[in-house]
């Protein structure tokens, strides 16, 4: 008999967490425990990819009446029902958190609806008061959304806030320019809020393919996006009563209690909800400076400018384990950390910032440890998608990362689809691959279309199996559809 309450303790219940939990246990017959301070389902579940996905769909619904009508249809349309549909998604939601926790009881996995930290690498106290024992702890904590350093900063919102506003504001300036900032500007431009950018740098979605991102740019200012590049708040404050246009029609806010009635309170996680409602109870407008001289007011300010690792007073220090200069912890390709019996996976590690990555990250765990298959993560040709609108996907490297590692051919064709152009629409779409000279291996592809992130998961099987460009020349094309041409560009608009 082992001297330890628990062969696995895992801290933080969000996607990769859960999946490890559920594997070792289930699969290995592994006695495994659990800790989770808040929801469960984690970042991508309550507050991150699928509410925000599902705001996504809301915010496309905007144009269907015009565009019907344009094709024939006689439509109208209609008002956005925030508190309609924040109702539907935080049901939803609960829905979700009760799956992840059906999902591990029926696995065998022990739960505590309680923080965790760690007395030294095999020991972990709970908030609760207890105290347990474990042969390996994973840490899968995850991350959280700063706000700058500066004067105010709790004045604006963060990410998880938005989905507890008692009702969208008229306006919002959005701070930022990566994909989080440039996902919520185009779903609030869609849900009828007036919406302004401010990005420090040049261009937005900084990493990205600079041919893409100058396209989701462009797409998103013809849409009524306000983008200003170079741009930064320098101060900020609650707006006086001479700033205001409409005082009574800009406030925004909501009680603890209205919160709790907009999200059908189901006596889950009652605690986060009140913490995350901070934020909506804070009364806009909010005057704003910005670096360029000019002063305005808006409805409300989001931050989208960084998240941060979910490891302070955790007690990893103290444990021996060592951290990054951002707080993440620092592990090796079988994710273990500095002290042998500690592992990490997930957005806590400041790797790749992504739900499937921390699943697959959990994965390779379970198979390494508890199957005796050491097995590194694979982190590359890793698909992803920005939800846009319109989308980005991608897999693979940049051109500008891959002219730099060697010659490369670049195929691209960006034109207007079909089915905006025939109704006199100025939308356009992107195709591009990179192609290395020496190998023929298509190194990087790069869509902006409607869909493209349902598009990029099925190339990214082919371009991750090592398909080179003459293999998609001799995939036959499905006409009429834009991906199309992803299999029909015959020459390189550039080399080098």
């Amino acid at each position: 008999m082992s001297d330890f309450d628990y062969d696995l303790f895992v801290i933080g219940g969000g996607s990769g967490g859960t999946r490890a939990a559920r594997m070792a246990a289930g699969e290995t017959g592994a006695r495994v425990g659990l800790a989770e301070m808040s929801r469960y389902g984690g970042t991508c579940v309550i507050r991150g990819c699928v509410p925000k996905k599902l705001m996504v769909f809301a915010s496309e619904y905007a144009d269907v009446a015009e565009a019907a009508n344009d094709y024939g249809w006689e439509m109208t349309r209609g008002a956005f029902d925030w508190p309609s549909f924040s109702r539907h998604l935080n049901a939803e939601l609960d829905r979700l958190e009760q799956v992840y926790r059906d999902l591990l009881s029926k696995a065998g996995v022990t739960t505590y609806d309680a923080r965790a930290t760690l007395r030294d690498p095999h020991t972990v106290e709970l908030s609760s008061g207890e105290v347990v024992t474990a042969k390996h702890i994973l840490i899968a904590a995850g991350g959280h959304p700063v706000r700058p350093d500066m004067a105010n900063a709790d004045l604006g919102l963060v990410s998880d806030d938005i989905f507890h506003l008692e009702r969208l504001p008229k306006s919002i300036l959005i701070v930022g320019g990566g994909y989080i900032a440039c996902e919520f500007a185009c779903i609030l431009k869609g849900l009828g809020v007036d919406v302004t950018l401010y990005y420090r740098g040049a261009q937005i979605l900084r990493g990205f393919d600079d041919e893409a991102r100058g396209l989701i740019a462009e797409e998103m200012g013809q849409r009524g996006i306000e983008i200003h590049t170079g741009t930064n708040i320098v101060e900020m404050r609650c707006a006086e009563e001479g700033e205001i246009e409409d005082p009574d029609e800009a406030r925004m806010g909501a009680s603890v209690d209205q919160i709790g009635e907009l999200a059908g309170d189901s006596g889950l996680a009652t605690q986060e909800r009140e913490d995350d409602t901070e934020a909506a109870e804070r009364k806009g407008p909010i005057w704003v400076k910005s670096t360029n001289g000019g002063e305005h007011v808006f409805d409300a300010v989001l931050f989208a400018t960084g998240r941060k690792p979910n490891t302070d007073d955790l007690g990893l220090e103290a444990a021996g384990v060592q951290l990054g200069r951002r707080g993440e912890v620092k592990v090796d390709e079988y994710s273990q950390s500095s002290v042998p019996s500690i592992y990490a996976i997930g957005d806590v590690t400041d790797r790749v910032a992504l739900t499937p990555v921390a699943i697959r990250e959990g994965m390779a765990f379970v198979d390494t440890v508890f199957r005796g298959e050491p097995t590194p993560v694979d982190h590359a040709y890793i698909p992803s998608a920005v939800f846009t609108q319109p989308e980005m996907g991608s897999v693979g490297m940049t051109e500008e990362d891959a002219t730099e590692q060697e010659e490369v051919e670049v195929y691209c064709t960006s034109f207007r689809p079909m089915q905006t152009a025939f109704i006199g629409r100025p939308d356009r779409v992107l195709m591009k691959l990179i192609v290395s000279k020496a190998s023929r291996r298509i190194m990087g592809c790069h869509i902006v279309a409607p869909g493209a992130g349902e598009m990029i998961q099925l190339a990214g099987v082919a371009i991750k199996m090592g398909a080179t460009k003459e293999d998609f020349d001799r995939t036959c094309a499905v006409h009429p559809t834009m991906s199309e041409e992803i299999v029909t560009m015959r020459k390189p608009v550039r080399s080098g």
